[in-house]
C-alpha cells in the first residue's frame, strides 16, 4: 500500500513520522499523454470531484482531474496502519442522506458498515471533566443530560426549531430564519444561561464545539439550527446521523469506487501532486495552470477547491465581490481529531469530555484493533487549540486529561488540517452572517467556470453527502450544456 504525504503517526519506537499508508493514494500519478483534449476539467479530487468526473465519464464526456494532492478524498480519507483504518478526517454516513446512500446502494456498501459505539463491555461509562470537578454518569444519563440542554438551545420556536426550519434543505425557507444567521452560539447561550446546570453548560458548550471547532463567538446560531434539522430535531438523530456509522475498510474504500468506475470508461486523465495557479475563462474555453507552469483547457471547469483556499487561485475574469467578500472571511471549522491506540481494552464502551481547560474536548471508544487495543478518537478545536504535530508531549497530555490513568498510549494518527494549504481547515462550519449574506453567490457558476463544494450544498452542507450533492449538481449542468454522448457503462 502506498503512503501519502498527509498526516502523522507516533509511536514509542518510531517517533513522529510523517505520512501515512492509504489505499487512497494514486500511483502512477498521472496518466495524461501527449495530444490529449477534454470536455471538462475538475479541480479536487474529493468527494464532489469525484462524483463530478464520475458521472461526466459515464455520460461520454472525457474529463481530467487535476489534485493537488498524491491521494483521492480530499478531506474525507482514511489510513490502513497494521490492519485497521483510521478515519483522518470526515468518517461517519447515515441513510438520512440520500446522496450518500444512493451511492453506498450503487456500490453494494451496505453491509460495510459498522458502528462507532460499543455499549456492551469495560469502562461502560461518560465521564464529565469540568472546571468543577468530574463526574461519572450511565450512557443513559449522558444522553439525558445533553438532550436536555439542546432542547433549550434549539427551542426559538416553542416547537424544537421545527416551525423556523420546517424544511432542512432549504434554510431560508421561512424569511425569519435570517435573523438567526445574525446569531452566534454564544448570543443564543446568554438567553438561555439562566436555566442552565453547570453541567448542562459544559456539556451543551463541548457538543456546539465539537460540531463547528471554532469559538462560541464564531459559530453561527443558524447554521448550527440547521444541522440540528437535518438530523430530525433531536438529540438522538445527531447521534446516529453524525457520529454513528462508519465503513469497515474506512471512507477511501468508497471514495476509490467513485475513481475506479470513471477510470473504466477510459475517458479518466488525472494528474496528482498539481497545485492550481491560475484559472482562466476567454467565454470560450478555461485554461488552467497549475504551480509549475502547466496548462490544461477545455471547453467546462469544475472547481471543488475549499471555501479557505479558493483565494489562493487567480481567476481571471475576477470572481464576483460577494464571493471574494465571502472566501476571504472562510469558515471558522480548526478541527483537531487525534486518534488514540490505548492499551486498556475496557476503554472501548467509554465516552467523555474534557472542557473547557483541555486541548481535546470529546473522546468516544470507537473501535479495537487487530492487536486488540482500544482505538478512541478525540477532538478539539480553535476554542484551544494545538497543533499537534508540533507538540507531541502536549498532545499526549491532552489525550490523557480525558481519563487521567486510562490513556496508555501505544499510538497516535491524526491529519492536521489547519495547517493543510490545501483544507485550511476541516468541515464547514459557517460564522455569522456569512450563509444570509454568501449562500447562493457562493454555489453561482463564473462564465464558464462552476462552482461544487460541500462548503455551499443547500442539504448536508459540510458533510460527505453534501459533497456528493453538489457533485451531481455540477456534472448535471456540464452534461446539459455540452450533450451526454451514448454510452453503456463498463463493467466494474
Amino acid at each position: 500500500m502506498m503512503s501519502s504525504r498527509d498526516g502523522f503517526q507516533w509511536t514509542p519506537e518510531t517517533g513522529l513520522v510523517q505520512g501515512v499508508p492509504s489505499i487512497g493514494v494514486i500511483s502512477p500519478s498521472t496518466n495524461v499523454t501527449t495530444n490529449q483534449s477534454w470536455d471538462v476539467i475538475v479541480v479536487g479530487g474529493g468527494y464532489s470531484g469525484l462524483t463530478s468526473l464520475r458521472d461526466a465519464t459515464v455520460a461520454g464526456l472525457r474529463v481530467l482531474l487535476v489534485e493537488a494532492r498524491d491521494r483521492i478524498g480530499g478531506r474525507s480519507w482514511s489510513s490502513n496502519i497494521e490492519g485497521y483504518p483510521f478515519e483522518m478526517g470526515g468518517t461517519w454516513v447515515h441513510m438520512f442522506q440520500p446522496h450518500v446512500w444512493r451511492e453506498i446502494s450503487r456500490y453494494q456498501m451496505r453491509n460495510e458498515l459498522e458502528s462507532s459505539f460499543d455499549f456492551s463491555h469495560g469502562v461502560n461509562h461518560f465521564q464529565l471533566r469540568s472546571s468543577q470537578g468530574e463526574s461519572i454518569m450511565s450512557h443513559d444519563e449522558e444522553d439525558a443530560l445533553l438532550a436536555g440542554a439542546l432542547a433549550k438551545f434549539v427551542n426559538v420556536d416553542g416547537q424544537l426549531g421545527r416551525k423556523i426550519m420546517p424544511l432542512s434543505h432549504d434554510t431560508f425557507h421561512i424569511p425569519e430564519a435570517r435573523k438567526y444567521d445574525n446569531m452566534s452560539a454564544q448570543d443564543r447561550l446568554d438567553e438561555i444561561s439562566l436555566s442552565l446546570t453547570p453541567n448542562e453548560r459544559v456539556a451543551l458548550e463541548s457538543f456546539i464545539l465539537l460540531c463547528s471547532c471554532g469559538t462560541l463567538q464564531t459559530t453561527s446560531f443558524l447554521e448550527f439550527l440547521h444541522w440540528w434539522a437535518l438530523c430530525g430535531y433531536t438529540y438522538q438523530g445527531c447521534l446516529d446521523c453524525l457520529i454513528t456509522y462508519k465503513f469497515k475498510g474506512g471512507q477511501s474504500s468508497f471514495a476509490i469506487k467513485f475513481f475506479k468506475e470513471a477510470l473504466s470508461t477510459g475517458r479518466l486523465s488525472y494528474v496528482f501532486n498539481s497545485p492550481v495557479s491560475s484559472i482562466h475563462d476567454n467565454g470560450k474555453k478555461v485554461t488552467l495552470t497549475t504551480r509549475d507552469g502547466r496548462q490544461y483547457s477545455a471547453p467546462r471547469l469544475i472547481s471543488t477547491v475549499p471555501l479557505n483556499v479558493l483565494n489562493t487561485i487567480k481567476f481571471e475574469p475576477p470572481l464576483d465581490p460577494q464571493r471574494v467578500a465571502a472566501m476571504n472571511i472562510g469558515h471558522v471549522n480548526q478541527c483537531v481529531k487525534v486518534h488514540a491506540e490505548i492499551s486498556s481494552k475496557g476503554m472501548r464502551s467509554w465516552t467523555g469530555i474534557s472542557y473547557p481547560f483541555n486541548k481535546l474536548a470529546y473522546a468516544i471508544g470507537d473501535g479495537t484493533t487487530p492487536q486488540g487495543n482500544t482505538h478512541v478518537v478525540c477532538f478539539g478545536g480553535n476554542f484551544n487549540h494545538i497543533q499537534p504535530e508540533e507538540d507531541v508531549a502536549a498532545t499526549k497530555k491532552a489525550v490523557d486529561n480525558l481519563s487521567p490513568g486510562n490513556m496508555d498510549i501505544k499510538r497516535l494518527v491524526f491529519h492536521n488540517w489547519s495547517r493543510d494549504e490545501f483544507a485550511k481547515g476541516a468541515w464547514f462550519f459557517s460564522p455569522p452572517q456569512l450563509l444570509s449574506t454568501s449562500l447562493e453567490a457562493l454555489r453561482a457558476r463564473h462564465g464558464n467556470v462552476l462552482f461544487a463544494n460541500s462548503d455551499w450544498a443547500v442539504g448536508w452542507r459540510s458533510f460527505i453527502d453534501g459533497a456528493i450533492e453538489e457533485g451531481t449538481r455540477a456534472a448535471m449542468t456540464v452534461k446539459e450544456e455540452l450533450g451526454p454522448r451514448t454510452t453503456f457503462r463498463s463493467n466494474l
